[in-house]
């Protein structure tokens, strides 16, 4: 008996434990981000609806479920429920159904029920889901004689207003405070090499088809998108390799003998070095050895005009041997040929952070830097490739 009353107090407790939800992971800084961002924006909203509608109408110039849309726009800006269409479409469609509820249905209670469903029937038709669209149905009917003297007005005003005001503070505040909005869903990753392949990563591990086909199953509506989803198993595949490969940075795999050039280097120079040394890029530095960029064969084709095979030796020897003549019409020095959006690391860094930029990105060297941002190594696909294999063999075996 004793044994059938503590199974059934821990069942209850586990069950009544779905009544509170979990910590939330967010820092100080962030709740502090969209706490302001939502006075802003709800500051800003009564401002400029007060001075354009004032006491012109008989309803209120802003609207209670403003609130609610302002909860999702600044402290879940990049929930499918908080984009631009959600809140435009999805508070106007809502206020457009609570309205011909309010005017076609006499029985309020009726009313009330068949607005609030006809909303989110509408929404999920329009793909404009908004959870405080049913709050803007729902007081369209309560409204009463101020609603039905209005008419289909209320959803330009203040419906349509507020949220168009709400949504221009969310852009401008969001992306002031480093947060991409809209959060346009990115597409499916392609080969760097444009063709049907996907990445390197995505071809371990589960694919962008093994989750729709769980999200398909699991057939309820996320807050969040299926591509921030997927960027988050990503992620936590990452810390998984991180953790399983120890604490290998780049440092410890890194090449330390360099050959690097500066900006003012010749061309004809800096070939030669890549010839001597059997090397396929070279860092270019400042003098106080800090990268400013990166030297490969990859330059030296495109400036030379080498996509064309005929010809290939010539344009080569013409392109870098060094013009005599005070003024010349093709590149003469690193500087004018270099990459410059060049990709460095941090001695530091794990090497699974490396594994995107070495296989996806598509780059083959990443030049390494210490505290003080100056060149202290290079790290290639080879030593990456070596560095896994290593760290492979070295696992724990289990069991």
């Amino acid at each position: 008996m004793r044994q059938k009353i503590q199974t059934s107090l821990s069942t209850a407790t586990y069950w009544l434990s779905g009544f509170v939800p979990g910590k939330v992971a967010v820092s100080r800084l962030e709740r502090l981000r969209a706490c302001c961002g939502a006075l802003s924006g709800i500051l800003v909203t009564a401002l400029v609806s007060h001075a354009l509608l004032g006491n012109a109408q008989a309803l209120p110039f802003l609207i209670a479920p403003m609130g609610a849309s302002a909860v999702l726009l600044f402290a879940l800006p990049s929930s499918p429920l908080a984009q631009p269409w959600s809140i435009l479409g999805g508070n106007m469609v809502s206020a457009a159904v609570g309205v011909a509820c309010a005017l076609w249905i006499n029985d309020p209670n009726i009313a009330a029920a068949v607005a609030v469903a006809g909303a989110i029937a509408a929404m999920f038709a329009l793909r404009c889901l908004h959870p405080p669209g049913g709050a803007i149905a729902l007081s369209a009917v309560l409204g009463g004689a101020a609603i039905h003297a209005q008419g289909f007005y209320y959803v330009l005003s203040p419906v349509g207003l507020n949220s168009l005001l709400l949504l221009l503070i969310a852009v401008v505040f969001n992306n002031l405070t480093r947060h991409r909005y809209p959060h346009k869903q990115q597409s499916d990753q392609k080969s760097i090499h444009k063709t049907g392949d996907i990445t390197p990563t995505a071809r371990l591990g589960f694919t962008s088809d093994d989750l729709d086909a769980v999200i398909k199953k699991y057939n309820q509506v996320l807050d969040i998108s299926r591509d921030d989803l997927e960027f988050l198993f990503k992620q936590t595949e990452m810390q998984s390799y991180q953790r399983r490969f120890d604490r290998i940075t780049c440092g410890d795999i890194m090449s330390r003998d360099i050959i690097s050039v500066e900006f003012g280097t010749l061309l004809e120079d800096a070939w030669l070095l890549l010839r001597k040394h059997k090397i396929k890029a070279l860092p270019v530095v400042d003098r106080a050895r800090r990268v400013i960029g990166i030297l490969t064969v990859v330059d030296f084709m495109k400036h030379a005009n080498l996509d064309v095979h005929e010809g290939f030796e010539i344009k080569l020897r013409q392109f870098i041997k060094r013009t005599t003549e005070l003024h010349s019409q093709k590149p003469e020095v690193v500087g004018q040929i270099m990459t410059t959006n060049v990709h460095t690391a941090d001695e530091d860094k794990h090497i699974v952070e490396l594994v995107p930029l070495l296989s996806d990105a598509g780059m083959h060297h990443i030049p390494i830097i210490d505290k003080e941002r100056r060149l202290a190594g290079i790290v290639t696909q080879s030593d990456l490739v070596a560095a896994l294999y290593r760290g492979r063999l070295v696992e724990p075996q289990v069991g």
